[in-house]
């Protein structure tokens, strides 16, 4: 088994990282250790916007990456260590998220933390969640990855992932958001990221015949960085691959009360409707119109009402009021 310490805290590299890994090592057991910086990580088959607190996000700079695997979307930052484990597919039963969580259990109860696994792929120590795993099976192999939340800043957590269910209707798998804690409280005195990291290299190793490590080639750093530019630093991955939904907002401004509605598919806006009771000296369907086969993107909206008088649909508005009708 190679054991490997990602070298970086880029969210994007690192998710990356993982689709790298399968190709360039195809029958090679792995075992891949890594920490973000405050990031927030989305299941597959998930609907981005509806997972995440836009404003706060962007506000403070939070990246925001789609993952191969499916399950729920949750949050990263430097108080949270994640692993991932790649075999074969068919060596182990696909739907036993045990085998592959036990070194965690096992180094917590050399610890004398009661953890334990619970329901299909959760950790738990006083029934609150420290550990989340999700599975894929691709090329011939699976990945199991998952989290283990150390000293992760849980005010920011909330915060990032706190949206409005009203907003969005769709058939998008949603996240279910349990009682979570940190694993600090729980852990000698002194205990840091770095040494939860080297004991649970430490339980890998003891438990692996063949267990070496492995560190990153300047080719693998340089291959992993092209697929992170190409693929997971993108909007069309992280935000225009979700699936279909309808979009529902409306806010009271100066102006008036304005509501939207938006058929949305792959992120790209299909039908726009807008209600309300402000006065326009230019038909609303007008606007409506310039929305379609645009990108449900606050960025390149703001573009579009950039270039036109926005006070023609809308009577006295800014550009950032209309804005938030969005998010």
């Amino acid at each position: 088994m190679l054991i490997i310490d990602s070298p970086s805290h880029n969210a994007f590299f690192n998710i990356a990282s993982e689709e790298f890994l399968l190709t360039k090592f195809p029958t090679e057991d792995i075992f891949l250790l890594y920490i973000n910086a405050p990031s927030i990580i989305v299941g597959k088959f998930q609907n981005t916007l509806a997972e995440i607190n836009l404003d706060y996000v962007n506000d403070n700079n939070i990246k925001v990456v789609r993952r191969m695997s499916g399950g729920g979307t949750v949050y990263h930052d430097l108080g949270n260590l994640n692993f991932s484990f790649h075999t074969l597919l068919g060596d182990y039963d696909f739907m036993d998220f045990g085998q592959f969580t036990s070194p965690v259990l096992q180094l917590l109860k050399d610890w004398n933390v009661p953890a334990k696994l619970e329901g299909r792929n959760d950790l738990l120590v006083d029934g609150k969640k420290f550990s989340g795993n999700a599975k894929l099976a691709r090329s011939g192999k699976m990945i199991q990855h998952g989290t283990i939340l150390f000293n992760s800043e849980m005010s920011v957590l909330n915060d990032a992932l706190k949206v409005n269910p009203l907003k969005f209707l769709d058939k998008a798998t949603k996240s279910n958001r349990s009682r979570v804690t940190n694993l600090i409280d729980y852990l000698p005195k002194g205990t840091t990221i770095e040494v939860l990291k080297q004991k649970l290299i430490d339980e890998i190793l003891k438990g692996s015949d063949n267990g070496q490590i492995y560190d990153l080639t300047d080719e693998d750093i340089q291959g992993i960085e092209k697929l992170a530019k190409e693929k997971y630093e993108t909007w069309d991955w992280n935000f225009g691959f979700s699936p279909n939904y309808n979009f529902k907002k409306a806010i009271k401004i100066p102006a008036g009360f304005i509501e939207i509605h938006l058929d949305v598919e792959k992120g790209i806006i299909k039908k726009a409707k807008i209600f309300g009771d402000f006065f326009a000296s230019k038909p609303i369907e007008e606007l409506e119109d310039l929305l379609i086969d645009e990108k449900h993107d606050i960025e390149n909206l703001n573009q579009i009402f950039s270039k036109i008088h926005i006070t023609d649909y809308f009577g006295k508005v800014t550009v950032e009021e209309i804005l938030e009708l969005f998010k």
